[in-house]
């Protein structure tokens, strides 16, 4: 009897994991939320996952993609960051992903695109099931921000769902990882030996300096870009955004950018965060005008 009481306990704590919880956000906003779904073997590829609730058709997926400087960071970083963004973004779903981090035994790339893919690919067959095929968007913030810019601009990776990427909001992301300034990022050189395996062969035309800097990336078919870049930053230099701005407007990529009153972990403080959840909203707005869900 002992043990079959404990398998019914244990059985209890496994489904109460599982289980589907709702969240209410204010006056018909709710959505139903699946906590650290795995999208992959590794430990690290989890993801929570955010559906509206008595909604009509969901007009796309915003995939939030934590900092930490490539190495460290987690989701639960984004947690609230996400529930302001669902209360101004009802009609969409979220997934607020883990990747695997970077060590001193391993490299950024091609790890951290290649989870963004499988995300995608965990999405796009979740959210067949439930009858919807929606576009996504990437927002990042940081080296969350680096990775969604080299996701949707990067022609060289093998990502299955580039193409699918209907918008990125980059958050003080590095998006030239050639600027003098950027050398003065405190991790510089764990990015100098961890981005890439330099010792790699590459396309003759193409270095292993070009592939990870989402700057040499852009053409005419990027995904329309909205950045933030804070004008007190010591981490991600202000000189970021003015080299993205200019080699997205030459390739005629449609694209708005700001700058916010303070530092790096500042865009999402209370007197910034409503200004980049608005700008956000009227950014998809006009995206929306010019482009099919």
């Amino acid at each position: 009897m002992k043990n079959y009481l404990l398998f019914l306990f244990l059985l209890l704590i496994f489904l109460n994991c599982k289980k589907e919880e709702t969240i209410k956000l204010g006056k018909n906003v709710s959505f139903t939320v699946e906590k650290n779904l795995s999208y992959g073997n590794n430990s690290e590829q989890k993801l929570d996952f955010y559906l509206p609730k008595n909604r009509g058709p969901i007009k796309g997926i915003f995939v939030l993609i934590h900092g930490g400087g490539w190495k460290a960071g987690d989701k639960s970083n984004l947690n609230y960051f996400a529930l302001s963004m669902m209360e101004k973004f009802p009609d969409y779903a979220f997934a607020n992903i883990n990747y695997r981090l970077a060590d001193n035994t391993s490299f950024i790339l091609p790890n951290q695109t290649n989870d963004i893919d499988s995300v995608l690919d965990f999405l796009v067959k979740k959210t067949s099931v439930k009858k919807f095929s929606p576009q996504f968007i990437l927002l990042g913030n940081s080296a969350g921000a680096h990775l969604s810019l080299l996701y949707g601009y990067n022609r060289l990776f093998d990502s299955k769902y580039r193409t699918k990427v209907k918008a990125i909001i980059n958050i003080v992301g590095p998006a030239d990882l050639r600027d003098p300034n950027f050398a003065n990022y405190t991790d510089y050189s764990f990015v100098q030996k961890h981005m890439i395996d330099l010792t790699k062969p590459t396309p003759t035309d193409i270095t292993n300096l070009d592939i990870p800097n989402p700057v040499f990336w852009i053409n005419e078919t990027s995904p329309p870009t909205i950045s933030f870049y804070g004008n007190r930053d010591q981490v991600i230099p202000l000189s970021q955004k003015k080299i993205l701005d200019s080699v997205l407007n030459t390739n005629n990529v449609y694209n708005r950018s700001y700058e916010f009153s303070g530092g790096h972990l500042d865009w999402s403080n209370e007197s910034n965060s409503p200004f980049v959840i608005n700008s956000i909203y009227q950014f998809l707005k006009q995206v929306n005008k010019t482009k099919t869900l």
